[in-house]
């Protein structure tokens, strides 16, 4: 099992969540952040930390396969961020927005540490 960001960090991306992680397994994108797979040891401190509720176990019908790859992809791209950083000014309003993958997801890598 490991834990993966979910389509509810699109364009909310709060980072309380990799400032807990004890082995800096996120990673950053434009809008949203994601956990490499292979890095991650399962601990889930950052499942309570993430205001967006958007990081879950992969065996959850939530994360489904597709974030697993996601996840995994992206990962391998974007550069690793270990510190908090400022909350997009709208991510409260976006916060819980269905449709965010196909609305806002960007592939682009974000600024990283």
């Amino acid at each position: 099992m490991t834990y993966v960001v979910t389509e509810n960090c699109i364009r909310c991306k709060y980072t309380d969540c990799v400032e807990v992680c004890p082995v800096d397994c996120f990673y950053d994108g434009a809008n949203m952040l994601v956990i490499n797979p292979d890095e991650c040891i399962d601990c889930g401190v950052c499942v309570p930390e993430c205001p967006a509720e958007a990081i879950f176990a992969d065996t959850d019908l939530e994360a489904g396969s597709s974030w697993l790859k996601l996840n995994k992809d992206y990962s391998s791209v974007w550069p690793n961020i270990t510190q908090a950083q400022a909350v997009p000014e709208d991510a409260d309003n976006l916060n819980g927005e269905e449709g965010k993958f196909g609305k806002y997801f960007s592939a682009e890598p974000g600024t990283g540490d």
